[in-house]
């Protein structure tokens, strides 16, 4: 049997790009989940890579920061 184990891998990169993205704003995690109307620990939980984020917030959060999901991605891996 085997059993299934989650790789974080790609949601700890997501959530470095964002903290990136975020700091290059210049505001704090909750000024942007405030901005984007997601709670702050809920966003704080993506930047440590805690979350599996839903295509529905992969739109906030790249809306938030005024780009495509697609360049939310970028580097992403």
């Amino acid at each position: 049997m085997t059993l299934f184990v989650m790789d974080t891998t790609l949601q700890k990169s997501f959530g470095m790009r964002c903290k990136e993205l975020r700091a290059g704003l210049g505001c704090s995690q909750e000024q942007f989940a405030n901005l984007i109307e997601m709670d702050r620990s809920y966003y704080a939980s993506i930047e440590v890579g805690r979350r599996n984020v839903s295509l529905s917030n992969l739109k906030k959060i790249a809306d938030g920061f005024q780009i495509s999901i697609a360049g939310l991605m970028r580097g992403v891996s």
